[in-house]
Formats: structure tokens, sequence, C-alpha cells
């Protein structure tokens, strides 16, 4: 055998046609050791052979000097298609007719006609399929392999499927964290027990719980089966989930030209006593005597059933123009996994602090009182930064609203919809809309809708503009430099009316943004230039947003 230098290889078919389709599937025809050239001559008639030439013939290596050998195929016959004689078989396992059109290229009901170079990947969709479908011992193979007479180019056969019988989840066990409130296994992403047993599903399934914030998979689940059961293993660790949130932000006086600080903080103490319960606390002061506090508590599935309960108080102070006082309680159930609805009571206690109402701001004292009902949708997604790709939120009021012993029938709508689309792992735009509508023969400043703000249109102040109506439109480009950084673009447009002092306007802003996850938390830095249609733009105008998000 010659050493020290590349061997050759010759290879040769019956006819120049045989030849240089052999020749288009080799990579090189100079390999530096004989066993390199066995491993490709090997690798090169199974790559034939699933290519449709089934009957081909490999003669034995001839040497035809130190450094060169020579190989004979005769490639014969080339199969083109295969029939399956018995597609009755998959509709045992579940398979709709738009299913088995995926892959048979048949348009009779009672044969299934797959091309030969497709054959291995159908058997491994298929094979897949019926293990999604509860069947985790499954073997999809081809048996009676013979020419079908008909066509000279096709193959006959029959598809055996052998399986045992179907497995669902009879027990689900988690381990690291053994007080977890498995309610939320039932109900958020519908692991539980009598459910068909689908390795893909669970393992996605599994991952959703680190959206939840307050606990994270430690490694992927496991099954153990046994003759009567099929249990469930998750490995689950508890993560720390209260949150602490704050947002300074720099603005300009436009009577003074001086700089302004405004801001909020924010607390969230998340699953604390092991029951996912939530307690959010707000404080937001704009830096002109405008001043905000929220407190919400939320109790989600009550003794382990889809049922939870929710409960909200907030107060809203505008230096002494007036102040107003919102009370709710909700009960909500979780429909499915992604979708819940919930119906409740809302009022509000608002009360003029002016002891004279100028002309055109119309303020009184009032109390108006809502039955609420709604729903929201949450699509989530395996991401850190941006858990949830969807999310809809739809809540309706219809109630009364009562000044000076006169009543008023009112209906309000909010609408909040965002959503994600992915390009890539490192490209994404996300677009947001809320909208909120009052519905009443007439109006109060101090019952309006107050927008404006980082969470809001950003580049105005917080809650600096009312409207009866208003539409804003978030949009953002974001660019990951890395999991821990992103940055982002800031376009936002907002439409609104205030019949009371009869305007109706748009506004728009632009500016950018960068997202570091540190150590301390997530800090985020904004900076937007707002301003009206038909406005000329002023720096002035320019607002910087700084946040840090932390959990402790």
């Amino acid at each position: 055998m010659a050493t020290g230098q590349n061997i050759q290889l010759d290879v040769e078919g019956k006819d120049s046609t045989e030849t240089n389709v052999i020749k288009s599937h080799i990579s090189k025809l100079e390999y530096s050791d004989f066993n390199s050239l066995k491993t490709e001559l090997d690798s090169l008639e199974y790559l034939l052979q699933k290519q449709g030439y089934i009957e081909l013939e490999r003669k034995n290596i001839l040497r035809t000097s130190d450094s060169s050998f020579q190989v004979l195929f005769a490639l014969n016959k080339k199969y083109e298609y295969i029939y399956i004689l018995n597609p009755e078989i998959l509709s045992e396992y579940g398979f709709k007719k738009r299913e088995i059109e995926r892959f048979s290229t048949s348009d009779e009901n009672n044969l299934i006609k797959i091309n030969f170079e497709t054959i291995e990947s159908t058997l491994n969709y298929i094979n897949q399929t019926i293990s999604e479908r509860g069947f985790p011992f499954v073997q999809v193979s081809l048996k009676q392999i013979k020419p079908e007479t008909r066509n000279k180019n096709t193959l006959q056969a029959f598809l055996e499927i052998e399986s045992t019988s179907k497995r669902t989840i009879s027990k689900i066990t988690v381990k690291g964290y053994e007080k977890f409130p498995k309610a939320f296994l039932k109900h958020s992403i519908g692991l539980k027990k009598g459910i068909l047993f689908q390795k893909e599903k669970i393992s996605s399934q599994s991952l959703l719980l680190d959206n939840f914030g307050f606990v994270k998979n430690i490694k992927p689940p496991e099954v153990l089966f046994t003759k009567e059961q099929t249990e469930l293993f998750l490995y689950l660790e508890k993560t720390p989930n209260n949150l602490f949130d704050g947002i300074l932000g720099f603005n300009t006086n436009e009577e003074s030209n001086k700089i302004e600080l405004n801001g909020y903080l924010n607390l969230e103490l998340s699953n604390n006593l092991n029951f996912g319960e939530r307690l959010e606390l707000q404080y937001k002061n704009d830096g002109e005597d405008q001043e905000q506090f929220k407190v919400k508590l939320e109790l989600p599935y009550l003794f382990q059933s889809p049922v939870g309960i929710e409960a909200g108080l907030e107060l809203f102070k505008r230096d002494s123009t007036f102040s107003t006082v919102e009370k709710n309680i909700l009960t909500n159930y979780q429909f499915n996994t992604k979708t819940k609805v919930f119906i409740g009571y809302k009022d509000y206690e608002s009360n003029s602090l002016q002891e004279e109402t100028l002309a055109g701001n119309p303020l009184a004292d009032f109390n108006s009182s809502y039955f609420v009902f709604g729903g929201n949708y949450r699509k989530p997604q395996s991401n850190f930064i941006f858990p949830y790709k969807t999310t809809l939120n739809l809540s309706n009021e219809i109630g009364t609203r009562t000044e000076k012993n006169q009543k008023t029938n009112q209906y309000k709508i909010n609408l909040i919809a965002n959503h994600i689309f992915n390009f890539n792992d490192i490209n994404s735009i996300f677009v947001n809309n809320s909208t909120s509508y009052l519905a009443s023969d007439n109006y109060l400043t101090n019952e309006l809708f107050r927008f404006g703000g980082i969470n809001s249109i950003r580049g105005f102040n917080e809650n600096s503009i009312d409207a009866s109506l208003l539409s804003v439109l978030n949009t953002e480009y974001r660019y990951l430099l890395n999991y821990q950084t992103y940055i982002h673009s800031i376009v936002d447009y907002a439409y609104f009316e205030n019949p009371i002092v009869n305007i109706k306007s748009q506004l728009y802003s632009f500016g950018v943004g960068i997202g570091l996850n540190t150590k301390a938390g997530v800090f985020r830095f904004n900076v937007a230039n707002g301003t009206a249609k038909g406005q000329e733009f002023r720096f002035s105008n320019t607002k910087i947003h700084l946040s840090l998000n932390s959990k402790f």
C-alpha cells in the first residue's frame, strides 16, 4: 500500500449517463488513506440507494496503480415512487386526510404515494406524530416491498406500525421545589393527570414555568414508565420574584427653563407564601404636584380551582384641582392555559379641590359605579427578556355617574394589545396599541382618561393629557447585542379627543433606548422627543427616562 501520498479514486458506471450520476454525488476523488476511500464509497452507495437505485451493484475495488483505485457501479433501475397499499392503518392513530396529504402525492383515497427520496423522512414523521399522540413505544416500517406491476419505476409495500397501549400521565411529581403551587401546572400550562404523554409538548410546556418568574427548570422533565403508571418528574427551583422598579425622569420646564425631576416607584411581592399570590404597590410623582398611588392584590387558583380574585385601590391627585379614588374587586376564571376571563365591580369617587370652577374646565364632585367584564390572552415564548410574544387585554365597564343627584349612564372600554414579530434570534419588532373610550352624554375633566409618559406615549409628561377617546401606538425595532443587552428605536403615535375643550389632536414621539440585564436588575435608558401635529420640533420637549427593575 502506498504511503506518504494521496490516493486517487476513479468511479465508472455502465455508461456515461450512469457515470455522471455517480460522480455528481462524490465530494472528492483524492484521499489520504484507503480507509477514507472505503468510507466514502459506503456513503456513496447508501446515498444512491436513498435516491431510488436500490438494485445497484458495486464491484470490488480494483487497484490500478500504487496510488490509484477503480470501482465499477451498475445503477440499474431507479425507482421514483412507492405505493402504500394499506393507508387505513394511519386512521387508527388519528391521521386526518390533510395530514396524509402532506407527504402523499396521490389523489386516490385508498392509496398513499410517496416520493422515493422522502421515504425515510416520511416514516420518521409518522413515527414522531404517533409518539406525540400518546404512543411513545412505536415502530414504523415497510413490509412486503416489491415492484408495482403497472408502473415500472414504482414499488409497493404495506405499512406496519407496532406500538404498545396509549399512555397518559398518571402522576406528576415535583422535585426540588416541593411547595410549588401545583394549580399553576394544571391551569396555567396544562400539565395535569390524565393528559396524553406527548414528549415534545410536555418539554415545551415545562419551559413555560420559567415565565412565572418565581420558579425555573433546573433540568429537563423525566418520565418513569411502569406497567400500570406513567409518572412525570419535574425538576424545579424557587427563584426570588419580588420586584423593585424605579424610574427617574428629566425634562425642562417650558416656563422656567429649569431641569425638573419626575418618576415612580413600583414594588411587587410575589409568591412569598408559595401560593402564587401577588401584591403590587406603585407610587408616581411627576414633579408638578401630580401624585398617584396604587395597590393591587391577586390571589390565583383558589382551592386549586381555576377561579381567582383580584382587588385594587388607586388614589390620584392633580395639584389643587381634583382628587379621585378608584376601587375594584374582580373574580377571574382561567378559561384555558392562555385565556382568562373576569367579571366584577368598580367604583370611583372624585372631589373637586377648587373653590370656583374655571370656564371650559368643568370639575365636580361625583360618584360612579360600574359592572366590569372582560378577559385577557397571553401567548408566551422562550425569551428571558421578552417572555410573551402576544398579549391582549380587554375590559368593559357599564354603569352610571351620579353628580348633584343627577345620574348619567356611561360605558367604558379599555383595550391593550401587543405582539412581537421575531425575524431571527437578534432582530424583532414590537408593536403595542392602547385604546380607551368613554361614552357619556356629558363629561367632567376629573373623569377623563389620563395618559402620557413612559408607559403610554413616550416623550410626554406622565398623565399630562386628558381624553375621552385615545389610541396610542407604540413601536420598537429591537436588536439584541447579546442575551443580556439590547437597543431599540422609539416611534410612537397617538390620537385623542377631549370634548370638554373641543380638541381632536395627534401626537408623535421619536427616540432610542437601551436595556441591560445587570446583577442589580434590568436597567433601561430611554430618550424620546414628543410633539403634536403642526407643532415645530423643540429640543426642550425631549424626555430622558431611567429605570431599574430589580428582583429580590
